[in-house]
């Protein structure tokens, strides 16, 4: 590569598919002038949220969100408004948030990549380049949940699933799963679910009223893993006057707006806050991630239970790149969690 900042990678790996958001695991193939925090041969996981190191924000503990390399929806590669494909007549290809992980190889800005260990298995590490690292790092980082406090999540998906392993790392005692499919609870179980409430049979109350009475005023921290507005609206009723946060995570359409009637902010002392990849500062907070993953593995290699986080839990199927529209199918249908997507198999 002749530009500087930028990392060139063959897929030797994986990526788990999502909604929207496509996380992998990569092998850097080459490097451009000017980066150093990477060589050829490294495994990285890329992520669609930039880490420069270098802004205001990078540099405080108070915000993951890069002022240098501002977030936002673009084909383009974000430090030069320009792409690094084109079709073989020549004709521009456009980037997909930064990462681009559905080609066997992709350019990525280093600022958008975290080094990892070559020994992390990648069908594991794959799952923190968003999904996981989103959920657990919400519970984690952002909301900052406490021991022996309770917990409420809306939408059970693997995002909301891994919000609950974040939030029975943190030590939470009550871990309501609130969702429309029963099924749901069974699997929340693996990841601490201990309470669930059935949106859709909640009988002549809202669920923020089933979810006050189970409580005795409110969950302490509340998190909305859908993306609709109503379920925001519904989820700061349901948290606790005085301290409840309610933590937002699923993306809306464009325009929805959220609506609460200003006496309540005023009076109850609640929080309102998003959350964008979780809170999670990539470069310093995956490895993080990663090593309680090891440190599980290791803990149960001796037949020692622990408390560890979870990641092979989540991956519930395995597919190779041909069968790419199959893993769509069975995310579509809500039959997965994570299908991880093998480009060499």
């Amino acid at each position: 590569m002749t530009q500087n900042n930028f990392a060139d990678f063959s897929v030797d790996y994986i990526h788990s598919l999502t909604e929207a958001i496509e996380p992998n695991c990569r092998v850097v193939e080459s490097v451009g002038e000017g980066v150093n925090e990477v060589v050829e041969g490294d495994t990285v996981i890329p992520t669609f949220l930039p880490d420069c190191g270098e802004c205001v924000d990078c540099q405080s503990k108070k915000s993951n969100l890069c002022s240098k390399l501002p977030f936002k929806v673009s084909p383009w590669m974000a430090r030069y408004e320009t792409t690094r494909f084109t079709d073989l007549n020549g004709d521009p290809l456009y980037h997909f948030l930064f990462v681009s992980s559905f080609s066997e190889y992709t350019v990525v800005d280093i600022a958008h990549l975290t080094k990892i260990d070559s020994a992390i298995p990648p069908n594991r590490g794959c799952l923190l380049s968003c999904g996981v690292s989103t959920g657990v790092g919400a519970a984690w980082r952002s909301a900052g949940v406490e021991a022996g406090s309770s917990v409420a999540i809306f939408g059970l998906g693997s995002i909301g699933l891994a919000v609950a392993e974040g939030a029975r790392l943190c030590g939470a005692t009550r871990i309501i799963g609130v969702d429309v499919n029963p099924d749901k609870f069974e699997i929340g179980k693996k990841f601490g679910v201990t309470d669930f409430v059935n949106g859709a049979d909640s009988g002549e109350k809202s669920v923020s009223q089933v979810i006050n009475d189970m409580t005795g005023g409110g969950a302490d921290y509340c998190f909305e893993c859908v993306g609709r507005a109503p379920l925001v609206q519904e989820a700061y009723a349901s948290c606790r006057k005085g301290w409840g946060k309610t933590i937002v995570l699923g993306v809306d359409k464009p325009g929805s707006q959220v609506t609460l009637p200003s006496h309540d902010i005023l009076h109850s002392g609640k929080s309102l806050l998003g959350s964008l990849f979780g809170g999670l500062k990539p470069k310093s907070d995956i490895p993080i991630l990663l090593k309680r993953y090891t440190d599980k593995v290791s803990v149960l290699e001796n037949g020692i239970m622990n408390n560890e986080l979870q990641l092979d839990e989540f991956v519930t199927h395995e597919v190779k790149f041909e069968d790419i529209n199959k893993a769509f199918d069975l995310l579509i249908e809500g039959n997965c969690l994570r299908c991880v997507i093998w480009m060499d198999k």
